[in-house]
């Protein structure tokens, strides 16, 4: 069904008055603005400006639109309008402020428009078809121009993820790789402090997971690990590919986040996985623990599904380094535990005992409390462990434990084959 071609007389007569106070009204909605939604007004003098001549040129539009009936499902976003959008997205502030900008400027709008009504049109019948008409037509319009202006916000944020990333990324290998020296710069490219303490982490999803949006399940996961500091202090996030991110952590002096932060992190995402290095000092440092925590991650991957969520430097290093070449390694492990190697769900029991015990200084008291098993249990597994070995585990045992350690980390990637 064709719309008609005009409005009616009484409404655009409405929207006429309306026309003749429209710069009155930008004051009044940009002053309503910097009440509601301070994020859009306090800021530059350009983006202000900007905003200004955004909701004039959008009034301008919505009265053309009543004045001459013209369809507001066939109407452009203002060229200022779009550009103010497209500024909000460089600048990160939450799109639902701009939406809300809208439904905040129609309400006001209407109200002056009811105002208007009541002055111009003295038939009550009259007034009231005005005033659905304008009701009609005004949601169309909002609804016409919010469409545009925020798929105009979203392709502009995403371009500008894009390149923000890709030049963050650029500097941070040119900084890994020595070629930059400039601190300052770096410093200021990044919006990160390269002086302080970091720890290195690589966060990832394994190949077999499927998230929506891989990159921002792995900053959201970054970002638990400082959303608990006091200040403005946030992770410096590098995408390595798409399912993949390198992350430094400004931390307190040689200050590794503990198991109860690490596992706070991990519960927000099921499917993430985060390798961490040790804490370093100034650029150097920063260099160091992202080396240590992609050897850390290494290991990971050569374990597959057998490894922790979790893994750092401090407890894995000896084996990251081990694990460079992984067949070098399992056939070390077969030799050091000899029939205890065996890819065996009771062979399995009788190594996680042997670790424990070993951990625990040797001391069957102390293993079979961490193990809540009786300490004759203990010593009957230890007993039959050594069996396997074919040796006492005091023989040679820095390397018995190291081996059982692997083991733990790795499962079946060290375990001898059947």
């Amino acid at each position: 069904m064709q719309q008609a071609a005009v409005s009616s007389e009484p409404l655009a007569a409405v929207a006429a008055a309306l026309a003749d106070r429209a710069a009155e009204l930008t004051g009044q909605l940009v002053s309503l603005y910097d009440r509601e939604l301070p994020d859009l007004v306090h800021d530059d003098e350009t983006m202000v400006s900007l905003l200004s001549a955004s909701v004039y040129q959008n009034m301008d539009t919505a009265f053309q639109v009543f004045q001459h009936g013209i369809d507001p499902t066939r109407v452009e976003a203002p060229a200022a309008a779009v550009e103010y959008a497209r500024r909000l997205a460089q600048r990160g502030t939450p799109v639902i402020n701009l939406i809300r900008a809208y439904y905040l400027g129609q309400t006001a709008m209407l109200d002056h428009a009811f105002g208007e009504g009541a002055r111009l049109i003295a038939d009550p019948l009259a007034l009231g078809a005005a005033m659905r008409e304008a009701l009609t037509k005004a949601f169309a319009l909002i609804d016409r121009i919010t469409q545009q202006v925020v798929s105009a916000y979203e392709e502009e944020r995403a371009n500008w993820m894009l390149n923000r990333s890709a030049v963050r990324a650029a500097r941070v290998r040119a900084l890994l790789e020595n070629e930059h020296d400039d601190i300052d710069a770096s410093e200021a490219a990044l919006g990160y402090r390269l002086r302080g303490t970091h720890v290195g982490m690589v966060v990832w999803y394994s190949e077999d997971t499927h998230p929506a949006d891989p990159l921002a399940g792995l900053e959201a996961t970054a970002s638990r690990f400082t959303a608990d500091r006091p200040g403005d202090v946030r992770p410096l996030f590098v995408p390595h590919d798409e399912r993949c991110a390198w992350v430094w952590l400004p931390v307190e002096r040689s200050h590794l986040p503990g198991r109860e932060q690490i596992a706070r992190a991990l519960a927000g995402d099921a499917e993430v996985r985060i390798a961490l290095g040790e804490p370093g000092e100034g650029l150097d440092g920063f260099r160091r623990t992202h080396r240590q925590a992609v050897r850390v991650q290494g290991l990971a991957l050569a374990a597959g599904t057998s490894a922790a969520r979790a893994l750092t430097f401090r407890d894995v290093g000896a084996m990251a380094l081990m694990t460079a070449d992984l067949d070098a390694a399992r056939t070390w492990v077969s030799d050091t535990l000899g029939a205890l190697a065996a890819d065996e769900e009771q062979n399995g029991r009788l190594r996680e005992t042997l670790r424990v015990f070993l951990a625990a200084g040797a001391s069957y008291t102390a293993a079979a409390s961490r193990l809540t098993m009786h300490k004759n249990s203990v010593q009957y597994r230890v007993r039959k462990a050594e069996e396997l070995l074919g040796r006492p585990v005091s023989d040679n045992r820095l390397d018995v434990e190291l081996a059982l350690n692997l083991c733990h980390c790795l499962g079946a990637a060290v375990l001898a084959r059947a």
